[in-house]
């Protein structure tokens, strides 16, 4: 099977070696694609440009796009225009690849008073940056309706230290009120990638155009915070103030601006992953502390 990742970022990365390992061709467009490794081949591609050819014998596409800043015309070049662009060129080559997956995220949902949020909770971003995103699962569902959309949570994982290092700084806070936060380990939501586009694929699964990725456990950020400060032998946050801290469900491919898991621009909600663990998918790191403490061991590798 030809897998072509379409914005070959860091997950992107991590989802090409893993298609890779499992025996498939895979060919990464980047725009610097020297810096990817073997034994992902990289095309040199910027997709809110003209796109290279497609290889002929592509079986699947992994949209994977990395807006450069978080700006309203960044995101629409960067999804929509990706989106877009991708499509026009396996158009355009007579390409029909049986899956297309676009990594997505959960910013697409609104605040949901700390309630719980799954794929049939009605999707009202909250923020000019969710809603371009929306748009750009939209036009890939009017043009591929079996194309499928993965939101995902809070990236954290290797690269993605910002909490951690706030916590080691002292630069950390008690919530002053109850603020549930979701996150995904990148390895395990670069294993979501390979699952849905081939182990749901080869169980003949009807098509679900969308998907949640999560971790089990939306968790209190100051429960996160303490559970890091206790893992670095450090004293408790103080409080009650409120702690600096990063959006959930934001820019999901990103190599910079992924989050870490911990609310702001996301809204107040508990993501549900059931659908997704309903395929048979199994997490590495199902809650924050396996996966904050293979990163504290050092394990795992950010993909340049």
């Amino acid at each position: 099977m030809h897998v072509l990742i379409a914005g070959c970022g860091d997950l992107g990365t991590e989802a090409g070696l893993r298609f890779a390992a499992a025996g498939h061709t895979v060919t990464g467009w980047r725009r610097s694609p020297e810096k990817l490794p073997a034994p992902i081949r990289g095309v040199a591609a910027d997709l809110t440009g003209e796109l290279p050819a497609v290889p002929a014998d592509t079986d699947v596409v992994v949209i994977t796009p990395a807006a450069p800043n978080r700006t309203e015309q960044a995101y629409r070049a960067t999804y929509v225009g990706g989106v877009a662009n991708v499509l026009d060129a396996l158009e355009r080559d007579g390409v029909r690849p049986r899956r297309i997956l676009f990594v997505s995220s959960t910013a697409v949902y609104g605040d949901a008073g700390g309630g719980w949020v799954d794929e049939d909770t009605p999707a009202r971003p909250a923020s000019a940056t969710g809603t371009i995103l929306l748009e750009a699962e939209e036009l890939l569902r009017a043009r591929r309706p079996d194309g499928i959309a993965l939101r995902l949570s809070g990236i954290y994982g290797p690269g993605r230290t910002r909490l951690i290092d706030q916590v080691r700084a002292g630069n950390t806070a008690l919530p002053g009120r109850p603020q549930p936060t979701n996150r995904i380990h990148r390895d395990d939501a670069a294993a979501a990638i390979v699952h849905l586009t081939t182990a749901v694929a080869d169980a003949q699964l009807p098509p679900v155009p969308v998907y949640i990725g999560t971790d089990d456990e939306p968790a209190e950020l100051g429960d996160v915070l303490g559970f890091l400060a206790a893992e670095l032998g450090l004293p408790a946050p103080g409080g009650p103030e409120p702690a600096p801290v990063e959006h959930d469900g934001g820019a999901p491919a990103s190599g910079t601006a992924s989050p870490s898991g911990t609310p702001g621009r996301g809204g107040d909600r508990r993501l549900s992953n059931a659908r997704l663990r309903g395929t048979g998918f199994e997490l590495a790191y199902p809650t924050y502390r396996e996966g904050y403490r293979a990163m504290l061991a050092g394990q795992g590798v950010r993909h340049p």
